[in-house]
């Protein structure tokens, strides 16, 4: 997903579904079930047991969506679809290498924060603390919020716009789990998918992009189909070497420079189908 369908899909929540914030819900339909689930999530004295939220809540009708400030950006994430047969609203639960973190976590993980509003870009997350919302262009934010219209609502950020009530955020980031592109050439400010899924699938073997979420977040941000590079990298792992050396050829390859070291050693050696420990043995031996 990149910033520009991220930022439409949480405008299109604020101006077209029946939402209310609901401290705790990512998303899920206020039906009788759900509204006693989350009037009772936490302890008897939380937040939506109060009587003023548990009025609202019980008020919803069934086709109301649940939200608060960093459960709106998770949901959609998640693959918030507006589903109202569905516990979540079609959400799944941490997926997507996008945890279930609060405001103040999810601001941390931003690149490129700052304090300086006039580099903001679209879908980059705004923050103030213990709340958080995403800059959806022209002057104005989405947030899910108590105050004002207690919903899903776009909101002026950090100016004044007829029409609108102003938040006064303190900094904003890039979202980590979204891809941004440029407002005029649509290019990507991350790293241009420009190498094959076979060169980037050795990079992965040898060690280049990290492990589990953190390469398939580095991967997705970079413009790459994580899926297929990660197919290739299966595939490279299972093939038997074409003409397969000595441990002895081997050994003095990799004195010679041509197999690099540390992990990226190991990593090479392993994907070509040498054993690394026999190999470093005979390296040893030869050094000896």
């Amino acid at each position: 997903m990149n910033n520009k369908e991220f930022a439409d899909k949480l405008k299109n929540i604020a101006t077209n579904y029946k939402t209310l914030y609901v401290m705790g819900c990512f998303g899920a339909p206020l039906t009788a079930a759900n509204k006693k689930r989350y009037i009772n999530n936490g302890s008897a004295g939380g937040y939506n047991a109060r009587a003023d939220r548990k009025a609202m809540i019980n008020a919803a009708s069934a086709d109301t969506f649940g939200f608060d400030c960093v459960c709106l950006i998770k949901a959609v994430l998640w693959g918030w679809n507006g589903d109202k047969n569905k516990n979540y609203g079609g959400a799944g639960y941490a997926v997507n290498g996008v945890p279930d973190i609060s405001a103040d976590a999810m601001i941390e993980k931003c690149k490129n924060l700052s304090t300086n509003f006039t580099t903001l870009e679209i879908g980059e997350a705004v923050w103030c603390k213990g709340h958080i919302g995403v800059y959806i262009g022209n002057g104005l934010a989405v947030e899910c919020t108590p105050s004002w219209k207690n919903k899903v609502q776009i909101t002026s950020c950090n100016c004044t716009k007829s029409g609108y009530n102003r938040r006064n955020w303190a900094k904003h980031g890039k979202l980590p789990y979204i891809t941004y592109v440029t407002a005029t050439t649509g290019s990507s400010t991350a790293q241009k998918s420009s190498k094959s899924i076979d060169e980037i699938a050795r990079e992965v073997i040898a060690g280049k992009w990290g492990n589990g979420d953190t390469r398939k977040n580095k991967l997705t941000a970079a413009g790459y189909n994580y899926a297929a590079v990660q197919k290739r990298v299966n595939e490279l792992c299972k093939q038997p070497t074409q003409t397969k050396k000595t441990v002895d050829e081997i050994a003095r390859e990799v004195i010679a420079g041509k197999w690099g070291n540390g992990t990226t050693r190991k990593n090479k050696l392993t994907a070509a189908g040498y054993n690394y420990t026999a190999v470093q043995k005979r390296v040893n031996e030869l050094l000896k």
